[in-house]
Protein backbone atom coordinates (compact mmCIF):
# COMPACT_ATOMS: atom_id res chain seq x y z
CA UNK A 1 0.00 0.00 0.00
CA UNK A 2 1.12 3.60 -0.57
CA UNK A 3 0.77 5.95 1.76
CA UNK A 4 -2.44 7.62 -0.44
CA UNK A 5 -4.05 4.22 0.39
CA UNK A 6 -3.32 4.08 3.91
CA UNK A 7 -4.22 7.80 4.89
CA UNK A 8 -7.52 6.88 2.82
CA UNK A 9 -7.93 3.35 5.21
CA UNK A 10 -6.86 5.48 8.41
CA UNK A 11 -9.19 8.77 7.65
CA UNK A 12 -11.79 6.12 7.17
CA UNK A 13 -10.87 4.29 10.70
CA UNK A 14 -10.61 7.71 12.40
CA UNK A 15 -14.35 8.64 11.48
CA UNK A 16 -15.78 5.16 12.57
CA UNK A 17 -14.10 6.14 15.73
CA UNK A 18 -15.58 9.52 16.33
CA UNK A 19 -19.04 7.82 15.28
CA UNK A 20 -18.49 5.77 18.31
CA UNK A 21 -18.34 2.44 15.93
CA UNK A 22 -15.29 1.43 17.25
CA UNK A 23 -16.07 -2.35 17.21
CA UNK A 24 -16.82 -2.48 13.95
CA UNK A 25 -13.85 -0.68 13.27
CA UNK A 26 -11.62 -2.93 14.78
CA UNK A 27 -13.09 -5.92 12.52
CA UNK A 28 -12.66 -3.77 9.02
CA UNK A 29 -9.09 -2.32 10.20
CA UNK A 30 -7.46 -4.85 12.57
CA UNK A 31 -5.16 -8.21 11.06
CA UNK A 32 -6.14 -11.38 12.88
CA UNK A 33 -2.90 -11.39 14.16
CA UNK A 34 -2.48 -7.59 15.25
CA UNK A 35 -0.07 -6.64 18.08
CA UNK A 36 -1.59 -3.92 20.23
CA UNK A 37 -0.17 -2.18 23.18
CA UNK A 38 -0.03 0.81 25.51
CA UNK A 39 2.65 2.38 26.29
CA UNK A 40 5.75 0.43 27.19
CA UNK A 41 3.07 -2.49 28.43
CA UNK A 42 3.55 -5.89 27.40
CA UNK A 43 1.35 -6.19 23.72
CA UNK A 44 -1.96 -8.06 23.60
CA UNK A 45 -1.38 -10.26 19.97
CA UNK A 46 -4.38 -11.63 18.06
CA UNK A 47 -7.58 -9.78 17.08
CA UNK A 48 -10.21 -11.93 19.24
CA UNK A 49 -8.04 -11.11 22.58
CA UNK A 50 -7.49 -7.44 21.50
CA UNK A 51 -11.50 -7.43 20.40
CA UNK A 52 -11.63 -8.55 24.21
CA UNK A 53 -9.76 -5.93 25.78
CA UNK A 54 -11.36 -3.26 23.39
CA UNK A 55 -15.07 -4.50 24.40
CA UNK A 56 -14.39 -4.36 28.03
CA UNK A 57 -13.13 -0.48 27.39
CA UNK A 58 -15.87 0.81 25.20
CA UNK A 59 -18.73 -1.09 27.61
CA UNK A 60 -17.18 0.98 30.93
CA UNK A 61 -16.49 4.20 29.61
CA UNK A 62 -18.51 7.28 28.89
CA UNK A 63 -17.01 9.86 26.62
CA UNK A 64 -16.95 13.29 27.50
CA UNK A 65 -14.85 14.69 24.46
CA UNK A 66 -12.87 13.29 21.80
CA UNK A 67 -10.81 15.43 19.17
CA UNK A 68 -8.95 14.08 16.16
CA UNK A 69 -5.97 16.68 16.29
CA UNK A 70 -3.37 15.40 13.61
CA UNK A 71 -2.79 12.30 11.48
CA UNK A 72 0.92 11.71 10.13
CA UNK A 73 1.23 9.14 7.02
CA UNK A 74 4.86 7.61 5.97
CA UNK A 75 4.41 4.45 3.63
CA UNK A 76 2.97 1.99 5.67
CA UNK A 77 3.21 4.01 9.21
CA UNK A 78 0.29 6.37 10.63
CA UNK A 79 0.45 8.10 13.60
CA UNK A 80 -2.83 9.74 15.09
CA UNK A 81 -2.83 12.50 17.66
CA UNK A 82 -6.18 12.19 19.17
CA UNK A 83 -7.68 14.19 22.85
CA UNK A 84 -9.51 12.35 24.97
CA UNK A 85 -11.76 12.71 27.84
CA UNK A 86 -13.34 9.95 29.42
CA UNK A 87 -14.82 8.37 32.67
CA UNK A 88 -14.46 4.47 32.51
CA UNK A 89 -15.77 2.80 35.55
CA UNK A 90 -12.58 -0.14 35.51
CA UNK A 91 -10.70 3.02 36.37
CA UNK A 92 -12.68 5.48 39.09
CA UNK A 93 -12.32 8.81 37.65
CA UNK A 94 -12.65 11.10 34.94
CA UNK A 95 -9.40 11.33 32.48
CA UNK A 96 -7.90 13.67 29.76
CA UNK A 97 -5.04 13.40 27.82
CA UNK A 98 -3.44 13.37 24.60
CA UNK A 99 -2.62 10.02 23.35
CA UNK A 100 -0.99 9.25 19.73
CA UNK A 101 -1.33 6.29 18.37
CA UNK A 102 1.39 4.31 15.98
CA UNK A 103 0.30 2.07 13.67
CA UNK A 104 1.40 -0.38 10.96
CA UNK A 105 -0.79 -1.62 8.13
CA UNK A 106 -0.13 -4.09 5.80
CA UNK A 107 -2.59 -4.94 2.55
CA UNK A 108 -5.19 -2.67 4.28
CA UNK A 109 -5.27 -4.08 7.94
CA UNK A 110 -3.34 -3.02 11.08
CA UNK A 111 -0.74 -5.08 11.88
CA UNK A 112 0.84 -3.34 14.76
CA UNK A 113 -0.23 -0.45 16.76
CA UNK A 114 0.86 1.05 20.23
CA UNK A 115 -0.77 3.57 22.08
CA UNK A 116 1.15 6.52 23.90
CA UNK A 117 -0.30 8.81 26.59
CA UNK A 118 -0.24 9.61 29.73
CA UNK A 119 -3.22 9.95 31.67
CA UNK A 120 -4.30 13.22 33.94
CA UNK A 121 -7.11 12.59 36.21
CA UNK A 122 -9.49 15.56 35.75
CA UNK A 123 -10.16 17.77 39.14
CA UNK A 124 -13.99 18.28 39.30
Amino acid sequence: MNSADVRHRVDTLNTMIQQGRIMEAMDEFYADEVVMAENDAEPTVGLEANLERERDFVNNTQWHGLELQEVVVDGDTSMVRWWLDFTNSNYGQRMAFTQVAFQRWVEGKIVEERFYYSPTPVEE
